[in-house]
């Protein structure tokens, strides 16, 4: 089975950096994706959505009974199998990052805004992939991942 991802990005709100430098640092996730996950990686298309805190409350409100913003959310499907020549167009899920939250998080965190936003799709990545955090075991595990993706592209530890 191919390693590829394909993925579709769109701002729909918010002051987002411009559409080049938010799917220039996609790509690089993606890539560093492709080269240190080894289990649960899987080829399809991801769509990504950039928004702003009143849309993602309404999705949290919506989606996990939390009414207020959050910053990234993550949406995996979980259709049948396509087969293994159109793996490539079977679709993973949607990731929705909220502007002010991860800004906000990045001021308070004192790191570059597009460090934190590179974590955060990561980690909505690694939710379309099946991993989670529901407890300390499975945190460790989704947090070692992230960690070497985010070291591959020269990112320092987040945690």
């Amino acid at each position: 089975m191919g390693r590829e991802i394909t993925y579709a990005l769109a701002v729909e709100a918010g002051d987002w950096p411009d559409h080049a430098m938010l799917e220039g640092l996609v790509e690089k996730c993606f890539d560093s994706v492709r080269n240190k996950v080894i289990d649960g990686f899987k080829p399809g298309c991801v769509s990504i959505l950039f928004t702003d805190d009143s849309h993602m409350q309404a999705l949290n409100r919506q989606w996990r009974g939390r009414d207020k913003p959050t910053n990234v959310l993550s949406f995996p499907v979980d259709f049948p199998a396509l087969p293994e020549g159109d793996a490539a167009q079977q679709p993973l899920g949607d990731i929705v990052l909220a502007y002010e939250t991860c800004l906000a998080e990045a001021k308070i965190r004192q790191i570059p805004f597009e460090n934190h936003l590179a974590h955060l799709i990561l980690h909505g990545i690694m939710h379309l992939f099946g991993f989670d955090h529901q407890n300390e075991a499975e945190a460790i595990i989704m947090e070692d991942i992230e960690r070497r993706c985010l070291a591959a592209m020269a990112i320092p530890d987040p945690y």
